[in-house]
């Protein structure tokens, strides 16, 4: 077993006699009365071993790849695009959250029980929900751009403000979702087997229920239908161009099915547990979820800050090719003008076109460019390495 049950410590005298003492628990909750550091279930010293050593893991590795995705963003002026500002944007909630988060759900998993008390945990659970809403939010902004930069031609000069506001609103939108527990709707508090905080899924008072289907609704429900739907979108789309163009368009497709199947099913396999345990723990019978059902999926969740700057970034070719020149195993001097442009067939949703004649066989609402969209950064240049 890797869990043992213990009766929980917790002082009630301050409800003794009071019929509406379960409505008042968030408020009191969310000032600190009546917390306690001992969970009513813990895990085994092995379970909490076997926890810090899968948290320790997440916590280098998140932080080393991240860390390697801002030096290459710093050392290479190719890669200031305006929709690499959205991959910035991950790689520092992700770091952060390596360094403010999952740091001390570790020290905790190594003493088998939360170190830094009440004002600790409430800011471990809103610094964690902040950095992952902004994180998960980027994602899906990311999921959009990808399509939108596909299916639009743009012969303009790359424009900043928009990548911008998606920063800047992935973050407001965070806040949003991440400030309201600290002042009284809902609250943060130890979850699972006590050595990580986050939201108090077991409490069973409305307000805790209200916060939690909406966080539910906006955090997770509609950012995972708006990037399936982008996906899916962009996958049509390019099986599209692959009925008249077969080589190139067929390879491009290849690539994108890899891409598309990778990103989704690792969003999902990160986030989805987490927020069906978490509904779970908030509407199902109590004792349902035991610690190590409730360990599992936050595992899971704190293990995208690893695997983001994989799927992401190393699997971007501009990213790549900078990353094996930062690490020498290839020179710079091997690129060449030609070697790294972004070899994307360009693809121009025109409803406007549909009353036309149709050319060939092609259908009058979508129309191929032939050329091949690159970087002018890209053209004349190899990668710039910043001194």
């Amino acid at each position: 077993m890797f869990y043992d049950l213990e009766i929980s410590n917790f002082s009630t005298n301050w409800s003794t006699g009071e019929e509406d003492a379960e409505g008042e628990e968030g408020a009191l909750s969310a000032l600190g009365w009546g917390w306690s550091d001992a969970p009513e279930q813990r895990l085994t010293r092995t379970g909490h071993s076997v926890v810090a050593v899968i948290l320790g893991f997440i916590m280098v590795f998140g932080f080393l790849n991240n860390v390697v995705v801002l030096v290459l963003f710093c050392r290479f002026k190719t890669l200031r695009t305006p929709v690499n500002l959205l991959l910035l944007n991950i790689s520092v909630s992700d770091m952060l959250v390596c360094v403010c988060g999952t740091s001390l759900s570790f020290a905790a998993s190594v003493h088998g029980r939360w170190l830094v008390g009440r004002r600790g945990c409430m800011w471990y659970g809103f610094v964690n929900s902040c950095f992952g809403i902004v994180s998960l939010i980027s994602l899906v902004v990311l999921s959009y751009e990808r399509y939108s930069t596909l299916t639009v031609y743009n012969k303009q000069a790359p424009d900043y403000r928009k990548p911008l506001l998606a920063v800047g609103g992935s973050w407001l939108y965070s806040l949003l979702w991440t400030v309201p527990p600290l002042l009284g709707w809902s609250s943060y508090g130890l979850e699972g087997a006590g050595t990580s905080c986050s939201v108090t899924w077991t409490s069973k008072t409305l307000q805790s229920h209200s916060y939690i289907i909406c966080l539910f609704i906006f955090c997770l429900g509609i950012p995972v239908l708006i990037m399936m739907y982008c996906y899916s979108r962009l996958l049509c789309t390019v099986k599209q161009v692959g009925r008249f163009r077969k080589t190139a368009a067929r390879r491009r497709e290849y690539h994108i099915l890899f891409m598309v199947v990778t990103t989704v099913v690792c969003y999902l396999v990160c986030w989805m547990p987490y927020g069906v345990v978490a509904m779970t723990a908030t509407f199902g019978r109590p004792g349902l979820i035991t610690p190590v059902v409730s360990v599992v999926p936050s595992l899971l969740a704190k293990s995208s800050t690893v695997f983001n700057p994989i799927i992401y970034i190393l699997m971007n070719k501009q990213f790549y090719r900078c990353f094996l020149i930062l690490f020498h195993c290839k020179h710079s001097s091997h690129l060449n003008g030609h070697s790294m442009p972004s070899r994307t067939t360009v693809i121009q949703l025109n409803r406007r076109l549909c009353s036309n004649t149709v050319t060939g066989n092609i259908p009058t609402s979508l129309r191929l460019n032939t050329e091949i969209s690159t970087p002018v950064s890209d053209r004349t240049h190899p990668p710039q390495i910043t001194p």
